[in-house]
């Protein structure tokens, strides 16, 4: 396509005005998303000079000077200085700027307070050879602009540390009954049969080391199944010839990313709940297909079933549920992949449960 059919597309001048404007904003997203740091404000401070049109700017957070953009770098070491009484007001101010070169031709700075919840959290500073009425406003106006995605960034991290403590609350339900009866297990081969004793030792080890890892909310369904593997070799050691199990995963979605700990209390809900209090042997299938743009995920056990109206509540987190995390891992699907991805429970009683998973092969922000 031609510039001049380009150019025709657009409309007016003030339509390509307003491409232009966006697209630059556009540019310092990525940036501020990440909050408010020397590193995220001089990724940011050049396209927002950009839009602003001015000579030279500067960032700020409350106490430091994040960055410099453009001339006259010399008046850097001012911007904390004039940061102060905006930090300490909340109001945009007009300020004059000392210099003692007549070719600078810096005078005045307008500083704009960026706030995060209603809190001051930095400043962004325009310098200009004067402050007119528009400047003003567009520095103010670019200011809260700034400030919406530093409130986005904020939640982010929120529901970072949200995610976070709903794992480590995870790990506290489901270790003491996994640690005590893998140990059980070992032990009672430790004279009788000292290399599987030894091997399942290992197993553990490798399990635990996943299960406990301090870094990233999300894994791959690979190294998720992985894990589970190592579980159902631990629970075959304690339950013998009574724990059947069939595990079938189609190649193509070992690579999806969920979240990390989200099929495996699936899996020791259904040993746990379903089979232990069978009479006889049990059976659990786990099946992993490629369903064009999802991966489908289906933990199926042929043991005593549940109340669907149990399922319900332990769904929507009633803590009084004896169900490892159901609640926990159907409200980490949804706040990931959108209320669309929660858990689905297929259960009567004496009719087994079927727990389905589904999982976008592809979501923004979701990666190892």
């Amino acid at each position: 396509m031609g510039w001049r059919v380009w150019r025709r597309q657009l409309g007016s001048e003030a339509d390509r005005a307003t491409f232009r404007t966006l697209h630059t904003a556009s540019m310092a997203t990525p940036a501020l998303r990440a909050g408010l740091t020397p590193s995220s404000a001089e990724r940011a401070a050049r396209h927002l000079r950009s839009l602003l049109g001015a000579p030279a700017m500067a960032l700020t957070d409350t106490h430091r000077l994040l960055a410099w953009d453009g001339g006259h770098p010399h008046h850097a070491p001012q911007a904390v200085d004039q940061a102060r009484p905006v930090v300490s007001d909340g109001a945009t101010e007009v300020r004059k700027v000392l210099c003692d070169d007549p070719a600078c031709g810096l005078r005045q700075a307008v500083v704009a307070p960026l706030t995060v919840e209603e809190r001051v959290v930095g400043t962004l500073q325009v310098y200009a050879p004067s402050a007119s009425a528009g400047l003003v406003r567009a520095a103010d106006e670019v200011a809260r602009w700034v400030s919406g995605q530093l409130e986005l960034a904020e939640l982010d991290a929120s529901r970072t540390r949200l995610m976070e403590a709903e794992v480590r609350a995870l790990r506290a339900q489901i270790s003491p009954h996994f640690v005590y009866n893998s140990l059980t297990a070992i032990a009672s081969f430790v004279r009788t049969d000292p290399e599987r004793a030894r091997e399942l030792l290992l197993e553990f080890a490798d399990f635990t080391r996943y299960s406990f890892r301090r870094h990233g909310e999300f894994t791959t369904l690979a190294e998720e199944l992985r894990s589970i593997e190592r579980y159902l070799v631990l629970e075959k050691a304690r339950f013998g010839d009574r724990l059947e199990v069939t595990l079938r995963v189609a190649q193509e979605v070992l690579p999806v990313v969920v979240p990390f700990l989200c099929l495996q209390p699936m899996v020791e809900n259904a040993v746990r709940h379903g089979l232990e209090a069978k009479n006889g042997p049990g059976h659990v299938s786990i099946v992993a297909e490629d369903n064009d743009y999802e991966a489908v995920i289906a933990i199926e056990d042929d043991g005593v079933g549940e109340d669907p109206d149990r399922v319900r509540r332990a769904l929507a987190g009633d803590s009084g549920m004896d169900s490892v995390g159901l609640g926990n891992v159907d409200e980490r699907l949804r706040s990931t992949f959108g209320d669309a991805y929660g858990l689905v429970v297929e259960t009567a009683p004496g009719a087994g449960t079927k727990v389905t998973v589904r999982v976008p092969k592809y979501a923004p922000g979701v990666h190892v």
